[in-house]
């Protein structure tokens, strides 16, 4: 392995010896210098792995002779040494994008403390990053296997996500290997779970976790306050790892006040999920209640067009009829910036509602376009091209516009998707849905065990297309094809994002609030 190789520049080189000798020892190689301009000569001659400046230097002053080494490569760590701690001399450095400083006097090891932090910092963190998930890994199989409440099995699912966002910046394959394997069978051991308590969270709501049509009820409502206006941000698709990396980003501009989970109820689909959200019920509530609007599988015509009637009629249910509220569904970049625009007269709301659909659009290109397919190629690029999106879309612009006004804001979704894998063999007739991870139809043909089965909807507080109605609903990374077109199925959707089934992706879902800085 090739030695660290360090620049450093002082006037005074020479009464650093102990220092160099230091390094030299714990095999570093130690190019000296003292004087600026001596060291941008040697920084054009050689590759450096690190650079010291001392910042009173005859000629060129350390922060001079800092700014001519970031213009030739600035990926090089460079530390000013000084002995002075001015504020306006730190301001200058950092402004120079030093990255880091020293006051005079140093001692060797701190010297050595400072280039291991930089060059062997990424080495370290994998090691002990490594080591950590393997002690816990152990721990969360025990604790998955287990009877869980659903409040533990959201926390299981957090600690897979915070080891999954912890690995992934890791090179070791075997560990993203093993977290793979563990999500598989924490997938399994919840869709068991899901199968044994489902039904009777729908029949009895009190006994589960806060479910899709509860949402509004139980923590939208109670948080609303007449002295300042709520603005809620329902990203369609969004999982619990994608708002883990845009909530880096909000929190540059807001305090994060609570963050929590509700679940999704089955299907995880929007007609379903979001419809429910918004009208606080059931499907089987809705399509009695709105027998004009409710849209089932087999009929024609966009499935989320009243989501506005749907808010306006709970409110007035389940709230107060008098609170002034907006209805907004974003679907392009024009209509983003639109609200942007005329974002001052949403203050006079006491509740502002705004659907950003980019995420779900995300999803369907990613299956649809094969350009999109090789930049998502995994969960760590769909969460990447998701940051992405987020850092430079019309939503963050409006929540750093709101970051300086009197406002809460939630941030949540209505269901997550999961990357499928394995092929579920099903047969149904032509009248059966074409969703991947859930199918609705007469005289379904499937395996048993790669489905969850409800034979009554009305049980499930689903809606019936006909009497012989069945809901079968993927588990795990399964996804449906048929056999008469199986390869074609298999060499289109495998490893595309889907949504409908059971997973803990689907289902446990992000809900956050913030409150500005």
């Amino acid at each position: 392995m090739a030695k660290m190789h360090v620049l450093w520049a002082d006037d005074e080189i020479e009464f650093l010896k102990p220092h160099i000798l230091l390094l030299e020892e714990r095999n570093y190689k130690v190019t000296t210098v003292n004087n600026g301009n001596d060291a941008v000569e040697a920084f054009k001659s050689e590759p450096f792995d690190i650079v010291f400046l001392d910042e009173n230097m005859p000629g060129l002053t350390g922060l001079e002779t800092l700014n001519i080494l970031k213009s030739i490569n600035p990926s090089i760590p460079t530390v000013l040494v000084t002995k002075n701690e001015e504020e306006h001399l730190m301001e200058d450095a950092i402004g120079a994008k030093i990255d880091d400083y020293l006051i005079k006097p140093v001692n060797p090891k701190q010297i050595l403390l400072t280039i291991k932090k930089f060059t062997e910092n990424k080495r370290l963190v994998s090691e002990k990053t490594s080591m950590a998930y393997q002690q816990e890994f152990r721990n969360l199989g025990m604790i998955m296997n287990n009877s869980l409440t659903h409040e533990e099995w959201v926390e299981a699912y957090k600690k897979l996500i915070y080891w999954e966002l912890s690995l992934e910046k890791l090179e070791d394959e075997s560990m993203h290997e093993i977290l793979t394997t563990q999500k598989s069978e924490a997938n399994t051991l919840f869709s068991k779970y899901i199968e044994r308590n489902y039904l009777q969270w729908m029949n009895d709501p009190e006994t589960g976790p806060i479910l899709s049509h509860q949402l509004f009820r139980k923590k939208v409502f109670p948080d609303l306050s007449p002295d300042y206006p709520t603005f809620l941000f329902l990203v369609d698709n969004l999982r619990y790892d994608q708002w883990k990396q845009i909530n880096d980003v909000i929190t540059d501009y807001f305090h994060l006040e609570e963050e929590t989970c509700y679940f999704s109820i089955l299907p995880t689909a929007t007609q379903y999920a979001r419809n429910a959200i918004f009208s606080g019920m059931t499907p089987l509530e809705m399509e009695r209640r709105f027998p004009e609007h409710w849209q089932n599988d087999d009929d024609e015509g966009g499935k989320n067009m009243y989501e506005d009637v749907f808010l306006a009629d709970q409110i007035k249910r389940l709230y107060r009829p008098e609170i002034k509220h907006s209805y907004t569904k974003i679907l392009t970049l024009e209509q983003g910036k639109e609200v942007l625009d005329n974002a001052n007269r949403l203050l006079n709301n006491d509740l502002n509602v705004l659907v950003y659909n980019f995420v779900d659009m995300l999803s369907h290109a990613r299956t649809d376009m094969a350009m999109i397919r090789e930049l998502a190629n995994d969960e760590a690029a769909y969460r990447s091209l998701t940051l992405s999106w987020f850092e430079h879309s019309p939503l963050l612009d409006l929540i750093k516009w709101l970051s300086q006004r009197q406002v809460r804001v939630i941030v949540t979704t209505d269901h997550g998707t999961i990357r499928v894998k394995k092929p579920s063999k099903i047969i149904g007739d032509r009248h059966t849905n074409t969703n991947l991870r859930y199918k609705q139809g007469r005289n379904l043909n499937y395996n048993d065990k790669e489905v969850f089965v409800i034979k009554n909807p009305h049980a499930a507080q689903l809606p019936k297309i006909n009497v012989s109605s069945t809901f079968v609903f993927s588990k795990d990374d399964y996804y449906f094809v048929y056999p008469n077109n199986y390869n074609q199925f298999v060499n289109y959707y495998n490893g595309t994002f889907q949504h409908g089934g059971i997973s803990l992706e689907e289902m446990i879902i992000p809900y956050a609030t913030y409150r500005p800085k």
